[in-house]
């Protein structure tokens, strides 16, 4: 350790004698950017909880198959989800940032997991809900948007996984609203998901993200 000291000591000392410290890099204009569009996104999400309605599409790559499906969302602040899937079936995914569950009331099944597994480090949007998580979470970059009223984050995580390997966010650049999250996993297959009509001022009540199996439903625990 004091070696290291010494060593740091005598590379100030050799700054002093040529004119002073050399300056710190510069921030590029790349990075100021991507600082105030992340500013942007906490300083909108900062409110206890908030709705919207979805559109999600999932690509499967190998198999050259696309799934759609849209409902509602209602998030609640911090780590709180409910996912209600109205087409093409009703499915309900549930979380109260501990617990999960998935409700088929077709088949009045109940799949039940902790949430982490599946709504952590970038899984499943789960930073909706706690929007903090982003600038913490990922190695952040700027990308050029499809539409020009939005800026485009590339974001990879520091714990990348064979479920996530990077996320793609679309911010409205007036609002700063998230639009669009497209997430990518090891094999190329891509979910995207369209966040339309988010209500900032309506907050949805603690008792929507907790769940109780019905009555003879057949309840299957699930596995990371």
């Amino acid at each position: 350790m004091k070696r290291i000291a010494i060593v740091i000591m005598l590379s100030l000392f050799a700054g002093v004698m040529m004119g002073g410290l050399a300056p710190a890099s510069a921030v590029t204009e790349a990075e100021k950017t991507i600082d105030t569009i992340i500013a942007g996104v906490e300083s909108r999400y900062n409110v206890t909880g908030f709705t919207a309605e979805f559109d999600q599409e999932s690509i499967l790559k190998a198999m050259a198959v696309t799934d759609t499906a849209s409902g509602r969302l209602m998030v609640r602040q911090p780590g709180k989800m409910r996912w209600e899937y109205l087409v093409p079936e009703p499915q309900t995914i549930i979380t109260d940032g501990r617990d999960l569950w998935v409700f088929r009331p077709e088949e009045n099944q109940v799949m039940v997991g902790k949430a982490p597994a599946f709504f952590g480090e970038g899984k499943g949007a789960g930073f909706l809900s706690n929007i903090k998580t982003v600038r913490n979470s990922f190695r952040i970059s700027l990308e050029t948007a499809d539409d020009p009223e939005f800026y485009r984050l590339r974001m990879v995580p520091d714990k990348a996984s064979a479920d996530l390997i990077e996320v793609k966010l679309d911010v409205a650049r007036e609002s700063f609203d998230v639009v669009r999250i497209i997430t990518v996993n090891v094999y190329g297959d891509e979910t995207r998901i369209e966040l339309k009509n988010v209500d900032f001022t309506a907050t949805p009540s603690e008792s929507l993200f907790r769940f109780e199996a019905p009555a003879g439903a057949d309840v299957l625990q699930m596995n990371p």
